[in-house]
């Protein structure tokens, strides 16, 4: 499988975004904030949004390497489970983080959505 974030693996416009904010399943902690809801197509694949507030994070430097973080776990981690639509939030608390730190946070907040969604479906 290649290890490239393509545009099929990206919520491109606001109607992705706001399917996901309407109804999530949702998981934080102080970091980060994941809301998902599964695709609406069976052959779809899992797609992330981010949402990196410039309030929570001034410098883009700082914006710039939570998403490439956050973009790598995905790629690395999430394309192969259900297929979920993805929107990861930040929280100000990020930017003092390391990223094997980060890492950790978010393996744990994607786990729980597919445990909380394993819960609905039986």
């Amino acid at each position: 499988m290649s290890q490239s974030f393509l545009r099929e693996h990206r919520l491109l416009n606001a109607a992705d975004f706001s399917r996901v904010f309407k109804e999530p399943i949702k998981s934080s902690d102080a970091f980060f904030t994941v809301l998902a809801r599964p695709c609406l197509a069976e052959s779809a694949l899992s797609r992330l949004g981010l949402a990196i507030a410039k309030k929570q994070l001034k410098r883009a430097v700082d914006r710039n390497r939570i998403k490439r973080l956050i973009r790598e776990y995905f790629r690395t981690n999430v394309l192969s489970d259900p297929a979920f639509d993805y929107v990861v939030l930040t929280r100000a608390a990020v930017r003092n983080q390391t990223n094997e730190v980060l890492m950790l946070s978010l393996e744990k907040n994607f786990s729980r959505i597919l445990k909380k969604h394993a819960r609905h479906e039986t």
